[in-house]
């Protein structure tokens, strides 16, 4: 099998209604962000038809106002049946945040897969001084091939 076979998928999406990473954070402090686990969740309407690779290590990539600034490892998906009876996607979040170097990305509806190689890399990982810019001004260097 090679490496690109085991690669686990990912999975990206809008964080609607945050300006950046700190509101995330605090979302997710919120109670009704928390399962009866304790653990951070999204729901969304569609169940992803590829979970078995997303379980395999993926990730969810947030997107904040048109760039990607963080992920969190997926860790299992839940059926949730809302007071609606519309069966939904409980996507079960590890709590941790981890930061990415910016990546501009296009507006769009719902999530998407993510491929591993068109990830942006996590922050920890870059180079020495990669978090100390300001997030606009990276974006803006990553969207012209700078970063």
């Amino acid at each position: 099998m090679t490496e690109a076979a085991r690669a686990p998928l990912h999975l990206i999406k809008l964080c609607v209604g945050a300006d950046g990473v700190e509101d995330l954070i605090a979302w997710q402090r919120d109670p009704r962000a928390l399962g009866p686990d304790g653990v951070p969740r999204h729901f969304t309407r569609m169940w992803p038809r590829r979970a078995a690779e997303l379980l395999a290590g993926g990730s969810l990539y947030w997107v904040f106002r048109g760039t990607v600034l963080a992920r969190q490892r997926i860790l299992r998906l839940d059926p949730v049946e809302g007071a609606d009876g519309i069966r939904r996607c409980g996507i079960v979040l590890d709590p941790s945040i981890t930061r990415t170097a910016p990546q501009p990305r296009s507006a769009f509806q719902g999530w998407r897969y993510l491929q591993p190689q068109d990830a942006p890399r996590d922050l920890a990982a870059a180079r020495p001084g990669d978090d100390t810019l300001p997030p606009e001004l990276d974006a803006a260097l990553a969207e012209i091939g700078l970063r």
